[in-house]
């Protein structure tokens, strides 16, 4: 199957030390209808690797070395305005806190519409008709278009963000801790809608979490990070059931046994730095 997006060794520093890597030689890609799931502790890099494929790093950041491939072409190559035209119609994202990513004084009506009138050009009857739509599709009674952000829950905020990231059927979708500070009832309905979203539209996902549950759920794929670096990659059989590296083996192991037979064995700190990450 042809990849969908391939990131090829990259790496990203900070401007005013360039030998500061946040990001260190990251490679990894994304097929139609599959989830690659990212997962790593805070810090690790994988927000700032979503950022880098959106072309959204802030100016403190610069990309040093490797390529972002989407359906064969560099994203790095294209203008500002061409990124534009693929943010939000053929890549959507998902950010973190939706209540900070939603503008708090337009209604959700409006966030949802706006994508379908800057990419498709939608107006009038028919905008509001793919507003109601997509709030359906994602679970909210459309009637509740005029609400503003601070009038629904969180896992309504959630679920606004997921139908202003599909509403142009975009080929690929960047799912940034989806399910942050959420509880587990509404976390769960989540994950199933974007898999049945996944599943439908035949979308390529890239999916952040810290969560191996998470991961569990929802993925094709895995991608272990470790300071920046990937230490582990493969299906999720082989990353879950038969890790190789001790990083990888450490955060398993910090993972609770539901059944209380395994006691829980936090990571030590003191040999991480002796695991070999690229250079």
């Amino acid at each position: 199957m042809s990849k969908l997006l391939t990131i090829e060794e990259l790496t990203v520093a900070t401007t005013n030390a360039l030998d500061r890597k946040l990001v260190n030689m990251v490679s990894l890609s994304i097929e139609p209808g599959r989830t690659t799931c990212v997962v790593g502790e805070s810090g690790s890099g994988k927000s700032l690797t979503a950022l880098s494929v959106m072309g959204l790093l802030s100016k403190q950041l610069v990309r040093t070395h490797g390529r972002v491939l989407f359906q064969g072409k560099d994203l790095a190559s294209l203008s500002s305005e061409d990124m534009r035209k693929i943010r939000g119609r053929q890549i959507g994202m998902i950010f973190q806190e939706p209540m900070t990513s939603l503008n708090p004084v337009l209604t959700i009506g409006f966030q949802i519409g706006e994508p379908l009138t800057v990419h498709l050009g939608y107006k009038g009857d028919v905008l509001k008709a793919k507003v109601s739509e997509l709030l359906e599709q994602v679970g909210i009674p459309a009637n509740r278009a005029g609400s503003y952000p601070d009038e629904l829950s969180g896992g309504q905020r959630q679920r606004v963000m997921i139908a202003m990231s599909i509403a142009c059927q975009p080929l690929m979708l960047i799912a940034d801790e989806p399910t942050t500070a959420l509880d587990v009832t509404v976390q769960s309905q989540i994950l199933s809608l974007l898999d049945g979203l996944k599943t439908s539209m035949n979308m390529g996902m890239l999916l952040i979490t810290h969560d191996f549950g998470v991961v569990s759920d929802v993925a094709d794929d895995v991608v272990v990070m470790f300071r920046g670096s990937v230490v582990e990659a493969g299906s999720v059989d082989q990353v879950l059931n038969h890790p190789q590296h001790p990083y990888t083996k450490a955060l398993l192991d910090c993972v609770p046994d539901v059944a209380g037979k395994k006691p829980l064995k936090p990571i030590d700190y003191a040999w991480l730095n002796e695991l070999e990450v690229p250079a």
